[in-house]
């Protein structure tokens, strides 16, 4: 006859031992405890080869990871030194943009005018009102491309009844300060596209793209095009070709407000190659695109076309308009967030910390911004000590964070009614949705990993002052985040 095995938990129920429920609880607890156990002790001894390479001689390399579900922190290594995150500081700006402006929130560009409307003529000044909308003109989103914009705008002048403009039109930036960029920016970073500034009224997320024709090696690059164009700038070309496969690395150097431009370094031979610099303010691209816009489409302007800056430099006052005609809305938040985190457009961190300032206080200031950022990570439990930023993106390396503090972020989007729209803006790197950042001598990642068994991490890792590439140092960190993955 076959004899009857009986489990564990099935013996101790006859025998009467423990009770079923109690038992199961024991048993699950501490299975539980010795998988986070073997979990930390692996990511303790990937952390230690880690700290005793080479690369890392002079560095520092500090580690949190959390249980999702329960909050607890499962292992951790100088988690309460502060290092500069790089672009991990999108976490924390994307978080509080998300809870204090909303998931719907929308920037609004106004068109207003001044004077009156006689027989289809406007006899005064036409407003266009920037109030910060850092996608106007993108090519991001069907509805704010350069034709999509113009055309919106046609479209109020003509339901208006304005097929003339007897005046001037007034680019109004002034919803955010004269200043574009934050302190602390490297004037290495100004001139390329990732260190563009921002205004109230903005234009093709402040970029300008060059087109370059690579000739023979050590030959300078000729400029093919520039779109858009900023016809005032004197370009300084010192840009060199190099062999082919040598990849991208030019430098440009146009700071805001400035009309002179050098570009130096090299890009690759072989075809044509573009590069993309910041644009040193957005007006005069706006006004290129509107008279055009104008003579495509037989509106007749007599007046000039003037912005904010023009009047603060002239030190006049700024007039306003007297009726409201029409506006234009960005896309939602939560779809722009998706692009800020996905391709880490430091111009976009920048404009929701003027954001959130210019709708508490009239006017958004990058200090005002940071201040409020400040304050609201305090009240969510982030030291003050731990929490020391001057910019919104990370591009500063004057930005001191901690891994705890990220992971205390991540923890609280989890409880949001909008963190799926958060989770899916991270980029999946190493199979793994997390948030990475890059400056000079420092390399971090911030997110989730579901494990092979089912478990949820929060977790976040930074690097300062590696030596070597970086290629290396993102493999040993992700050698240690594998340890997440079983």
């Amino acid at each position: 006859m076959m004899q009857k095995v009986y489990t564990l938990p099935y013996l101790f129920y006859f025998r009467g031992m423990f009770k079923p429920p109690l038992f199961i609880f024991f048993f699950l607890f501490l299975c539980n405890a010795l998988q986070a156990q073997t979990v930390a002790q692996q990511l303790a001894n990937k952390i230690k080869l880690m700290q005793n390479s080479p690369q890392l001689e002079h560095g520092i390399v500090s580690l949190c990871v959390a249980d999702a579900a329960t909050g607890d922190i499962l292992y951790s290594t100088n988690e309460q030194m502060g290092l500069m995150p790089a672009s991990n500081m999108k976490v924390f700006t994307s978080v509080a943009a998300l809870d204090l402006l909303g998931a719907d929130y929308r920037f609004k560009t106004e068109i207003g005018y001044s004077g009156n409307i006689q027989d289809s003529t406007l006899y005064g000044n036409l407003f266009i009102v920037g109030h910060g909308d850092p996608t106007t003109g993108s090519w991001r989103y069907s509805q704010t491309k350069p034709d999509s914009i113009m055309s919106q705008i046609g479209n109020i002048l003509r339901n208006a009844g304005i097929s003339n403009i007897m005046g001037d039109i007034i680019l109004d930036g002034s919803k955010f300060s004269f200043n574009p960029v934050p302190g602390g920016w490297s004037w290495d970073d100004l001139g390329s596209y990732y260190g563009a500034g921002n205004w109230g009224l903005n234009w093709h997320e402040n970029q300008y793209d060059l087109v370059l024709k690579p000739t023979r090696t050590g030959d300078t690059v000729g400029i093919k095009s520039m779109a858009p164009e900023v016809p005032y700038a004197s370009f300084v070309n010192e840009l060199k070709t190099a062999a082919a496969g040598t990849g991208d690395n030019s430098y440009p150097y146009l700071p805001p407000y400035g009309d002179i431009a050098v570009i130096e370094g090299t890009v690759p031979a072989g075809g044509l190659f573009t590069v993309s610099g910041s644009l040193p303010e957005p007006f005069t691209p706006i006004a290129a695109a509107l008279k055009q816009f104008f003579i495509d489409h037989n509106i007749v302007h007599t007046g000039t076309i003037q912005s904010s800056m023009d009047y603060t430099l002239s030190q006049k006052s700024l007039p306003h308009y007297n009726a409201l005609i029409g506006t234009l809305y960005s896309p939602t938040l939560d779809s722009i967030i998706y692009w800020f985190m996905k391709k880490s457009i430091n111009m976009y961190g920048e404009d929701l910390i003027k954001t959130m300032a210019m709708e508490k206080y009239g006017v958004g200031t990058t200090d005002s911004g940071v201040a409020i950022l400040r304050t609201y990570w305090q009240e969510r439990g982030i030291e003050k000590s731990a929490f020391r930023i001057t910019d919104g993106s990370g591009l500063s390396a004057q930005n001191h964070v901690t891994t705890h503090g990220l992971v205390q972020a991540l923890l609280y989007a989890k409880t949001r009614p909008w963190y799926a729209a958060f989770y899916n803006s991270l980029p999946i790197y190493n199979g793994m949705h997390m948030k990475s950042g890059t400056i000079g001598g420092v390399k971090s990642f911030s997110g989730y990993h579901t494990s092979a068994r089912g478990k949820q991490y929060v977790f976040s890792i930074i690097v300062n002052n590696y030596d070597g590439s970086t290629d290396a140092i993102v493999n040993k960190m992700y050698s240690v985040l594998n340890e997440l993955k079983k």
